[in-house]
C-alpha cells in the first residue's frame, strides 16, 4: 500500500478482502461473532420460560405485572445499548466493541442469577441486571453486523449475514430445552438461576475465541490507521494461505483514495440518512419495523393462543416452541444463498410478501375453526420459514446500504426504531387474544400483521438495493472516499451521499 498525500491514502484493502476465498478464518469469525444472536434468542426464551416460575413463593414471589416488566426492561436495555455502543463502534472500532459488549452481557446476565429476594432493593437489582444484559446484546447487534459485513467477501455476504441472524432461533431452542430440564428436574429456586447462567457460560467460551480476531481493516483504513489496517489484512491473508487456499491476484483498478472522516453524531447521522439517503432510510425503516412488529406480536403471544384457543397446557408449550423455532432456523439456512444469486430485491420482497399472504390465509383458516394446535403450529412454521429469512435480510440491508463511517450507528438507529414499534405487538395482540372467547378479534389482528408484512415487501420491491456480489464501497461509497479507477457508483448515485 502506497502512502498518499496527507489528505488521505490510496488503498486496495476492500478489494483484497472481497477477493479472498472462503477459509477457516471466515468460519471461525462467523462462529465467534454470530453467537450474539444465539445469546439473544436464549435470553428472551429463558426469561419467557421462567416468568411463571418467578411468581412462585419458592422463588421470588413476584407479581405477574412485575415479571412482565422484565421483558420491557430488557428490550429497553437493547435499544439503549444499540445506540450507545453503536456510536462507540464507529468511533473506537469493531473489535474493541464486540469484546466490550459481550463482557457487558456476561456481567448483566450473570448477576441476574444472584437476585436473592423479592424486597424492593432486590427487585431493583433484578431490573438493573436485565437492563445491563439487554444493553450488551443491543450493542452486539450494531458492532457485530458491521464487523461481519466488513470482513466477509462480497459474494458470500448475503447468505452469511442472513444465516447468522437466523441463529437467533438456535438460541431459542437451546433456551427452551435448557429451561425445560432445569425447571422440571431441579429445585425451582436453583433451576431458574441456572437458566440465566446458560448464556454467560457460552459467552465466556466465545470471549476467548474473539480475542484472536483482528480489527476490521476497512474500519482502520477509513480512520487513518493505514499501518494497522495493513497488519490486519496481512494477518487474514496469511491465515487463509496457511489453510491451503490460493489467493487470487488483486485488481489494481479497484484501488481507492480515502480521507479519514470526522466523527458523526446522531444528529448529523439523521441528516445523512433522511436527507442524503431518503429512499434507503425509508427502505430500512420499513423492513425493520414490519418484521419486528410481526415477530413480537406472534412470538410473545404464541403460548396464549395455544392455551386460550386450543387448550394446550403450559407444560406442553415448549414442544410447540421448539417446532416453531426450527421452522425459523431452517429458512435462513436453506434459502439464504438465493439472496446472493437471485438478488436482494427479488428475495426480500418475495419473502416478506409470501409470509404476509400465508399469514392472511392462516387467519382465514383460524377464524373458520379449521385449525388445531398442531396444524396451527405447522402453519406458523411455514410462514416463518419465509419471514425469518426476510427478517434477517432486513438486518443485512441496514448494515450494507450506508457508508462505513456511520454503519454501526445506522444499524443501531434502525434497530431501535424496530424495537420501539415491535414493542406494540405483544400489547395489541395480548388484548386481542383476551380470554379466547372472541376469535374474530385475533382474526383481525392476523390480517393486520399480514398487511404490515406485505407493505414491507412492496416497499422492498420498489426501493431495495441490488447489493448482491458488490463490494460495500460500491453499494455505499464511504464519506471519506475519493476517486477510484474502474468503479461505478451505486445505481442512481451522483455523489457519496446520493440515494
Amino acid at each position: 500500500m502506497a502512502a498518499a498525500p496527507s489528505s488521505g491514502v490510496r488503498t486496495l484493502i476492500p478489494a483484497r478482502i472481497d477477493r479472498l476465498p472462503w477459509s477457516r478464518f471466515h468460519t471461525r469469525m462467523v462462529v465467534a461473532l454470530g453467537v450474539a444472536w444465539i445469546l439473544d434468542g436464549l435470553e428472551i426464551t429463558v426469561a419467557s420460560a421462567v416468568a411463571d416460575t418467578l411468581t412462585s413463593p419458592e422463588t421470588l414471589h413476584m407479581s405477574s405485572t412485575a415479571v412482565g416488566l422484565l421483558a420491557t426492561i430488557y428490550l429497553a436495555g437493547e435499544v439503549v445499548g444499540a445506540l450507545f455502543f453503536g456510536s462507540l463502534s464507529d468511533k473506537l472500532g469493531r473489535r474493541n466493541l464486540f469484546m466490550l459488549t459481550l463482557a457487558v452481557y456476561l456481567v448483566g446476565s450473570g448477576l441476574t442469577a444472584l437476585t436473592l429476594g423479592n424486597g424492593a432493593g432486590w427487585v431493583v437489582f433484578l431490573y438493573v441486571t436485565r437492563f445491563v444484559a439487554g444493553m450488551g446484546i443491543g450493542g452486539e447487534y450494531a458492532a457485530i453486523n458491521s464487523a461481519i459485513d466488513e470482513l466477509i467477501p462480497a459474494r458470500y455476504r448475503g447468505r452469511v449475514d442472513i444465516a447468522v441472524n437466523g441463529t437467533y432461533w438456535a438460541g431459542a431452542v437451546l433456551g427452551t430445552v435448557g429451561t425445560y430440564i432445569l425447571l422440571n428436574k431441579m429445585d425451582l429456586s436453583l433451576g431458574w438461576r441456572l437458566g440465566f447462567l446458560i448464556g454467560p457460560v457460552l459467552g465466556l467460551v466465545i470471549l476467548l475465541v474473539r480475542r484472536h480476531l483482528p480489527e476490521s481493516p476497512r474500519w482502520q483504513i477509513m480512520h487513518g490507521k493505514a499501518e494497522a489496517a495493513e497488519a490486519s489484512i496481512t494477518q487474514i491473508e496469511q491465515e487463509v494461505e496457511h489453510a491451503g487456499r490460493e489467493l487470487p491476484p488483486v485488481d489494481e483498478s479497484k484501488a481507492m483514495h480515502v480521507t479519514p472522516a470526522e466523527q458523526i453524531g446522531y444528529v448529523a447521522l439523521a441528516r445523512v440518512l433522511f436527507r442524503e439517503y431518503p429512499s434507503r432510510a425509508v427502505l430500512g425503516a420499513s423492513l425493520m419495523i414490519s418484521q419486528s412488529f410481526l415477530y413480537n406480536a406472534i412470538f410473545f403471544t404464541y403460548t396464549l393462543v395455544l392455551g386460550k384457543f386450543y387448550g394446550v397446557s403450559s407444560a406442553a408449550t415448549p414442544i410447540y416452541l421448539i417446532a416453531f423455532a426450527v421452522g425459523n432456523l431452517v429458512g435462513p439456512f436453506t434459502i439464504g444463498h438465493l439472496f446472493d444469486t437471485l438478488g436482494r430485491k427479488k428475495m426480500i420482497a418475495g419473502t416478506y410478501i409470501v409470509s404476509g399472504v400465508l399469514l392472511a390465509v392462516t387467519a382465514v383458516l383460524f377464524y373458520a375453526g379449521a385449525l388445531n394446535a398442531i396444524t396451527q403450529t405447522i402453519a406458523w412454521c411455514v410462514i416463518f420459514f419465509f419471514a425469518s429469512a426476510g427478517a434477517s435480510a432486513g438486518y443485512l440491508t441496514v448494515s450494507e446500504i450506508f457508508p462505513l463511517e456511520v454503519r454501526a450507528k445506522a444499524i443501531a438507529v434502525f434497530f431501535a426504531i424496530a424495537q420501539c414499534f415491535g414493542a406494540l405487538g405483544p400489547v395489541i395482540y395480548g388484548a386481542l387474544i383476551g380470554t379466547g372467547e372472541h376469535p374474530v378479534r385475533l382474526f383481525v389482528g392476523y390480517l393486520l400483521g399480514a398487511a404490515v408484512m406485505v407493505a414491507g415487501g412492496l416497499v422492498a420491491g420498489f426501493l431495495a438495493v441490488d447489493a448482491e456480489g458488490k463490494s460495500l464501497e460500491d453499494v455505499a461509497q464511504p464519506l471519506g472516499a475519493g476517486g477510484r479507477r474502474g468503479r461505478t457508483r451505486a445505481e442512481g448515485a451522483s455523489s457519496p451521499f446520493s440515494t
